[in-house]
């Protein structure tokens, strides 16, 4: 329009970075980090992402590198989410779950020049470079220690961190994005060996993504945030971007078990947090005398509010949270949309509805949050919306400033998913008369165990190496916890003899843990169809109706 012009009065790159300037001046005194005895004000919190800044310039970081962590939810973590995009360099953080052979391959993959590593899997990070350089000759990526303390020397000839935020410069010049659709992290989709996606975040998409993540999570000014998600999935959910923009407190919570999560509550007064279905589900079913610590916190009466994502949790399980003072709006999205895209939001109109009635209302995905364009139901052939009759089937896409930017290195598998100018994600959904999705099946048969995606084509093709194995198929079977857990179907070779124990055992040996099955069943014959393909839905019919397992955590 005439008269109007772009400069940088008027226009400047999102980053969320920025949430941490403004927190570290208007609420300098607050508490950021809560670590134990350990606490951290917004003004400190700067400061040591500063020099965090300052140190991984000093190694020789520069715009676009790729820096990785290995780490539970500490205050190292967070400040990475930080430190790391204020010295120009990718956010890359490891799920804590990976054994070395998988995190050689992504650190290969990933080409990260430096990996930092919480002191408790510091021999998975050893056992990953060993790995590494028994497959290539080129030096692994510079090790720093994270140690539980600093003066114990973990490993020999490695950094530690607290030792370089001590040396490093206080007055380090943050190098902020040039343009707004710079990377800020990576993040992989799942610990394949074979084909690793790196789904590549933007300092945009961080930025509204962590905004919309406030929103949809009902997180208020100066929040008391419980860390449940694990930081290494998706940012947090892009929380660890979205507490600083509301100057929260961040409880690190270092093991997640309903003990710790009950006691944090009555010590901090917690608001909000997150978690799979199987953190509800822990806390549902926990003991009554671990309960009963909520009613010593300072917050009493008050309502937790929780985000859950993944597979929808038990109308049980939702009933018991309300009872016990926490308030659930389950969230569905994607590595690839940053975490949650959609929000079922509430309907004054469904509290009359009877308790059965409003859980299943509850568990739907809902539609879109506010920073996202459209989530739509779509068949993928012709690209037409299906009908919102809730009975017709179709593949859940999305459009919008928080979808990735694409997959690293992996150019054809970005246009793939993007093709039609749609994210497409592989799930299937119905969309009900008001609009709200609902998922209804995995078209790529994943199984989400724990929140975490499980490709069951990775542990197939780990129990084709065992010897006696002469087919094999995985679909995921309903589990008391973890919401489903692997479940394979085996047909032996003639005359070959093995045990259900020794299948899983192999596995795991070949497999994060997580990952290999806790059920394996023999049987003569694999249902398949006329062209020889694999039944799964015959399967999962008979991995349900074998009922709920009860995995040992």
């Amino acid at each position: 329009m005439d008269g109007t012009i772009r400069c940088s009065a008027n226009y400047v790159p999102l980053t969320p970075i920025s949430f941490l300037e403004r927190s570290a001046v208007v609420h300098a005194d607050r508490p950021a980090l809560v670590d134990g005895s350990r606490r951290f004000t917004w003004r400190e919190t700067r400061g040591r992402c500063l020099r965090l800044a300052s140190a991984l310039a000093q190694l020789g970081i520069i715009r676009g590198d790729v820096v990785s962590v290995l780490a539970r939810n500490i205050p190292a973590m967070y400040e990475l989410h930080f430190g790391a995009p204020m010295a120009g360099a990718v956010l890359c953080t490891m799920n804590t779950r990976h054994d070395s052979a998988t995190l050689s391959v992504l650190l290969k993959h990933s080409g990260a020049r430096v990996f930092f590593v919480d002191h408790p899997f510091l021999e998975v990070a050893m056992g990953s470079f060993k790995l590494m350089s028994e497959a290539n000759p080129a030096p692994p990526p510079l090790l720093v220690v994270i140690s539980e303390f600093p003066s114990a020397g973990d490993s020999p000839g490695s950094l530690e961190y607290e030792d370089l935020l001590r040396r490093a410069n206080p007055n380090f010049e943050i190098r902020w994005p040039a343009e707004e659709c710079d990377p800020i992290s990576l993040n992989y989709t799942s610990g394949t060996t074979s084909s690793p996606k790196g789904v590549v975040y933007s300092h945009r998409g961080a930025y509204l993504k962590a905004i919309a993540a406030v929103l949809l999570s009902n997180v208020p000014a100066a929040p008391v945030y419980l860390w449940t998600v694990p930081m290494f999935h998706c940012n947090g959910w892009c929380m660890a971007w979205g507490v600083a923009a509301q100057a929260g407190a961040s409880i690190c919570l270092r093991q997640v078990s309903a003990g710790a999560i009950f006691a944090a509550i009555a010590e901090h007064g917690v608001t909000n947090m997150g978690g799979a279905p199987t953190v509800l589900n822990t806390i549902a079913n926990s003991p009554e005398a671990e309960q009963r610590r909520r009613n010593r916190a300072p917050a009493t009466g008050k309502v937790v509010r929780v985000v859950t994502g993944g597979a929808p949790p038990p109308a049980e399980v939702l009933f018991k949270m309300e009872e016990l003072g926490f308030e659930v709006t389950h969230s569905y999205g994607l590595t690839e949309t940053y975490g949650g895209a959609t929000v079922c939001a509430w309907k004054a109109e469904w509290d009359a509805l009877p308790a059965l009635e409003r859980a299943r209302v509850k568990v739907r995905q809902g539609l879109q949050h506010v920073a996202l364009e459209a989530v739509d139901v779509k068949d993928p052939t012709t690209m037409e919306s299906v009908p919102a009759d809730g009975r017709t089937m179709g593949e859940v896409m999305f459009r919008g400033n928080t979808v990735m930017s694409g997959y690293y290195k992996d150019g054809g598998a970005t246009r793939q998913a993007f093709a039609g100018g749609w994210l497409r994600s592989g799930d299937l959904a119905v969309r009900h008369s008001d609009g709200y999705i609902e998922l209804k099946d995995r078209s790529k048969d994943i199984i989400i165990s724990g929140g975490e995606n499980i490709s069951t084509i990775e542990v197939e093709a780990a129990l084709y190496g065992h010897a006696a194995v002469l087919e094999a198929a995985v679909v995921g079977r309903p589990d008391e916890h973890w919401g489903e857990t692997p479940c394979a179907f085996v047909k032996l070779r003639e005359g070959a003899r093995v045990g259900a124990d020794e299948l899983i055992a192999f596995c795991r040996s070949r497999l994060p843990r997580y990952m290999a099955p806790r059920t394996v069943v023999f049987v003569e014959e694999l249902p398949k169809t006329s062209t020889g393909k694999t039944q799964k839905f015959v399967l999962r019919d008979k991995a349900r109706a074998m009922g709920t397992s009860r995995s040992k955590l």
